[in-house]
């Protein structure tokens, strides 16, 4: 009789590397994305504009594959419909809003630490997933980061300043709800990022009736193409996919915190690309929010 080798933890290292670079790769798509929306809302685009070219142009090119299946790609219209609402343009509309009040800063940092926040507590009780002790005093580190940074947005901004921090709170929490029916009806990457992409091409007639191509149109092509590419390919369809991998490989509990890497990448592209330097508030929050995620990251 052959007896069969016992894994050993050696054995699980690939899917675990592979998992941590899909997940550390979103976060710097996403990153990226928080930028050219910051860079986008300045020079005149509005948040219709931006999540317009987050989902429209990756629906049109998974069409043809999503067309192929019956009930869109065999997930069905009513989760189709449910993801797309809490990963399709209505997350981006807010995440674009909230830069109409706050900083590059405040968005890069919100938002991504809310989704890791509610991955976690989602996890827990919709998933079943333990939460040890280290990652329960890591989310509320992070937390306590978040004050930090509202308050600062209280204080320089003034009360307005907090519409858009809850902006991005909101934000947040939708994409965690996203991550978490990905994970809680099995639904593959590719076919998740497929599915919500086309859903949204209802954007299209939105944008047309609601809001016109005119302010667009009038930006130029260059402008336009830099929201396409960016929002378009890295922080939509290429970011999500990454993203949806890494909860395979990882565990919606732990693939849940990648999102907390995007404030780093975020404040180093926009210093590299805006020139936006964050206050000392803003650093010191994001400084404890990168120690909750340490936590976080332990079993």
């Amino acid at each position: 009789m052959t007896v069969k080798p016992i894994p050993t933890a050696s054995a699980h290292r690939p899917g675990t590397a592979a998992g941590i670079a899909c997940g550390a790769g979103a976060a710097l798509f996403w990153a990226a994305g928080f930028v050219a929306a910051r860079h986008g809302i300045a020079i005149g685009f509005s948040p219709a504009d931006i999540a317009f070219h987050r989902f429209v142009w990756a629906g049109l090119a998974f069409l043809p594959l999503v067309a192929r299946e019956a009930g869109l790609g065999g997930v069905g219209w009513a989760r189709a419909v449910a993801l797309t609402l809490c990963g399709g343009p209505p997350l981006a509309l807010l995440s674009s809003a909230g830069f109409l009040f706050v900083p590059l800063a405040h968005g890069g940092v919100i938002q991504p630490s809310c989704a890791a926040l509610g991955g976690l507590v989602l996890a827990t009780l919709v998933l079943k997933e333990k939460l040890p002790a280290q990652r329960a005093a890591g989310a509320l580190v992070i937390v306590a980061g978040l004050a930090v940074i509202g308050a600062d947005a209280l204080a320089t901004i003034g009360t307005h300043g907090l519409i858009g921090d809850l902006s991005f709170v909101t934000a947040g929490l939708m994409f965690a709800a996203f991550a978490t029916l990905l994970r809680l009806w099995r639904i593959t990457p590719t076919r998740a990022v497929a599915v919500t992409s086309v859903v949204s091409l209802v954007d299209i007639a939105i944008q047309w009736l609601a809001f016109g191509f005119e302010r667009m149109i009038a930006l130029g092509l260059t402008e336009n193409l830099v929201q396409l590419a960016v929002q378009g390919i890295f922080a939509g369809a290429a970011g999500n996919y990454l993203f949806t991998r890494s909860v395979v490989l990882l565990g919606s509990g732990r693939a849940a915190v990648f999102p907390s890497l995007v404030p780093g990448f975020t404040l180093l592209i926009g210093f590299l690309a805006l020139g936006e330097v964050p206050s000392l508030a803003q650093l010191a929050g994001f400084a404890i929010v990168l120690l909750g995620f340490r936590l976080t990251q332990k079993n």
